[in-house]
């Protein structure tokens, strides 16, 4: 400055003129100064860095290029040359500092808030982010260190210490509860969820209370974001999660097995003993030819150790169709190549009702894929139903107005009428 008002000194000009013009002068050269620092922080040095890291094997240089980091950090470079330019003015030398430092706070904030960013991309980039999500502790963190920012650059202004501020939130603690009380509920959520290992991202979930059911795509600190199986996208706080019940199909995609559990009603009036005719057509069958040899050697071998009269069919043990054909469906699904066959697998018998009979099938299947299982278990049935018929059983239904046509028509029918 002395050097300039120096050489304006020469020109016969007053001093109250040297004075503001060179003051003009040394503005344009520290604008001059800062801008060119500016070009080569970002022409130059961050360009240096991004080959440096598009050269490095690493994924994480690029996260950190990709969040800007070095790019928020360059903002720095002008704003420190202003600060300690601000001596060359006395008279607005504290205005000038404090603005340049309030400045440098704020991007200072901004830095750390993309290196927060990068950790927790980087951090998913990993299979244990799936398991133990940080989510929700990178917003805690971001909310302090937003709230720490904000108080420093309010004491840089008023020129306070910050821990004279600091004193003084105490007495707001209650409105700040109240402010983030859904961020500290879910905090605390997100530790027992975490700890817990109760959720992770990929897992499917069902909470009919919310209407969810699907896959958890989030994590974050006061929710937990689940996309639908109808592609809709489900809210659910995270606390919730805590404190209402909600089912995690994890341990059924873990597995490798998904359960078939459904039931055949068979019409009670098709029940009956096996005749001569019905075990010769058995035997045909590959997955009962073993079966009915085993089991008519053990019926005659019993009804003769216990001399029982066989002319009856009441009398000693018999064969029904319905147990054959239970053992034919338990056969058939040992033998399915989309049945997990290391997984419980039982054909049984329910209790009868007015629906009949049910046979109830207890599989797994070896896919867990959703189009696969319902095609797997349609293919099951299809089969049951359709040899049933051979088994002499008739599938139970109520009659339907297709029925109680053919009956009118029916020659029985006619006469009884």
């Amino acid at each position: 400055m002395d050097f300039i008002k120096k050489q304006l000194d020469g020109t016969g000009m007053s001093e109250q003129t040297i004075g503001i013009l060179s003051n003009i002068i040394m503005v344009i050269f520290i604008a001059v100064v800062s801008i060119l620092a500016n070009y080569i922080a970002k022409r130059i040095v961050l360009k240096t860095i991004h080959h440096i890291v598009n050269n490095n094997r690493y994924k994480w240089g690029h996260i950190i290029v990709e969040k800007k980091l070095f790019h928020k950090l360059s903002h720095l470079v002008p704003a420190i040359i202003i600060y300690y330019s601000a001596y060359v003015f006395p008279s607005y030398q504290a205005l000038i500092e404090k603005a340049a430092m309030t400045y440098m706070i704020v991007v200072t904030i901004t830095v750390f808030n993309a290196l927060l960013n990068v950790f927790d991309d980087i951090y998913r980039s990993y299979e244990v982010s799936k398991i133990r999500p940080i989510k929700g502790y990178i917003q805690v963190a971001k909310i302090i260190l937003f709230i720490i920012g904000g108080i420093i650059v309010i004491s840089s202004l008023i020129g306070q210490n910050p821990l004279i501020i600091l004193s003084g939130l105490g007495a707001l603690s209650a409105v700040l509860m109240l402010v983030f009380k859904d961020s500290i509920l879910g905090l605390v959520a997100g530790v027992q969820l975490s700890s817990n290992d109760m959720v992770r991202v990929g897992d499917w979930i069902e909470m009919p209370k919310y209407n969810a059911d699907g896959d958890v795509i989030d994590i974050t600190l006061n929710t937990v974001k689940v996309r639908n199986f109808d592609k809709t996208i489900t809210m659910i706080p995270s606390y919730a999660l805590i404190s209402d019940s909600f089912r995690n199909w994890r341990g059924m995609q873990v597995s490798g097995g998904r359960r078939i559990k459904r039931s055949v009603y068979i019409d009670t009036s098709s029940i009956t003993f096996c005749t001569e005719d019905m075990i010769e057509e058995f035997r045909k069958i590959h997955y009962l030819t073993d079966y009915i040899a085993t089991r008519i050697s053990e019926i005659n071998e019993y009804n003769m150790e216990h001399q029982i009269n066989t002319e009856s069919k009441v009398n000693g043990r018999q064969l029904t169709n319905v147990g054959v054909f239970r053992e034919y469906i338990h056969q058939y699904l040992k033998n399915h190549p989309k049945i997990h066959q290391d997984m419980t697998l039982i054909v049984r018998q329910l209790a009868p009702g007015d629906n009949g009979l049910p046979l109830e099938i207890y599989a797994f299947s070896n896919d867990i894929t959703w189009g696969v299982y319902e095609s797997v278990q349609a293919d099951i049935f299809d089969h049951i139903f359709a040899v049933a018929p051979t088994f002499g059983l008739r599938a139970f239904q109520n009659p339907t107005g297709h029925d109680i046509v053919q009956l009118k028509e029916s020659p029985q029918f006619s006469r009884g009428y």
